[in-house]
């Protein structure tokens, strides 16, 4: 690794682990509560760990599965220390984020074989999607690749308008089309137009409506079906965003989307204004779909490939 690289590494795990620092005290100020006064993990302590899991958004499924994971660990060490409690947590953890998000990437990169690479971003209105899709934009043309964004959420004027600043301010072309347009006459344009300049990556913001499930996946589905016109494949990747701060709510946004349309990818926004960042565990391990970006910070710079040891590290530092 070259020394500006190594310098870039240093400053991104930095920012991570400031972005993970509320979610972290939070953690182990009720963890430490949880074992106080207790020199061996037994029943009371994983009941109090449950409830640690659960209260820090991990979700009620993947903190059964965690408790599960200790419980075969402490009948093999009847004599197993809460002082080794953090260890075999940070193991666990990583051993389940391990299951979903088998890669290992440090960088944004596009597959090779895929050109254009289509993603198609969802999420309803408010999780920060525009604001991601500029981050990402900004970090896929800073790798030198060409970008070309496409303005599909048609329904509200702000969210065209919001797009257009993003793919000023990064300095890539963006499709539009008046508000209450075609979305999937604008993701058409959008390919189209990506084709002909020969881009490497189209990003497609789409409609942040929680409306009727039906509506949802019909709207989706044509999107895609028009997009197929032009790429017979695409999109190669359809990323939900949802707001990690929201915790629980974000677990419904989660399942109203993979109910609606095909998600292949997840970033999780917000983090760093949150004690909520058990909710990347449990999201990740409940809908079974790798965490692909993490937002830890307001800057252009802060949204995040996501990497699994990273975050485990950060958090359990």
């Amino acid at each position: 690794m070259s020394f500006f690289k190594k310098i870039f590494a240093s400053d991104k795990k930095e920012t991570l682990d400031k972005g993970l620092e509320k979610s972290k005290t939070s953690f182990f100020s009720k963890l430490n509560k949880a074992v106080a006064g207790k020199s061996k993990v037994d029943d009371d302590v994983l009941d109090n760990l449950e409830e640690v899991l659960v209260s820090s958004d991990v979700g009620v499924a993947t903190t059964l599965k965690i408790i599960e994971r200790i419980e075969a660990r402490v009948a093999k060490d009847k004599y197993l220390g809460t002082s080794e409690l953090n260890k075999i947590l940070r193991e666990e953890i990583a051993g389940l984020l391990s299951e979903t998000n088998t890669g290992n990437a440090t960088e944004f990169s596009l597959p090779q074989h895929k050109k254009p690479y289509v993603i198609m971003v969802v999420g309803v209105n408010g999780v920060g999607k525009t604001t991601t899709i500029g981050k990402l934009a900004s970090q896929f043309k800073k790798q030198g690749f060409n970008v070309v964004l496409g303005a599909a959420d048609t329904f509200r004027a702000a969210a065209i308008d919001q797009l257009q600043v993003w793919a000023d301010r990064v300095g890539v072309p963006m499709v539009r089309q008046n508000m209450g347009s075609d979305p999937a006459s604008v993701a058409f344009d959008t390919i189209k137009s990506a084709v002909n300049q020969n881009a490497d990556v189209v990003i497609i913001d789409t409609a942040g409506r929680l409306h009727n499930k039906i509506n949802l996946m019909n709207e989706l589905t044509k999107v895609k079906r028009v997009m197929q016109k032009v790429v017979d494949d695409a999109p190669h990747d359809v990323l939900l965003v949802l707001d990690g701060s929201t915790g629980q709510n974000a677990f419904e946004q989660a399942k109203q989307f993979t109910a609606a349309t095909e998600v292949t990818s997840l970033a999780v926004t917000k983090l760093d204004g949150t004690a909520k960042g058990g909710v990347v565990i449990g999201i990740s391990d409940q809908f079974q779909i790798p965490v692909k970006y993490i937002g830890v910070g307001e800057g252009i710079d802060d949204l995040q490939v996501f990497n699994k040891f990273e975050f485990v590290d950060s958090f359990f530092k």
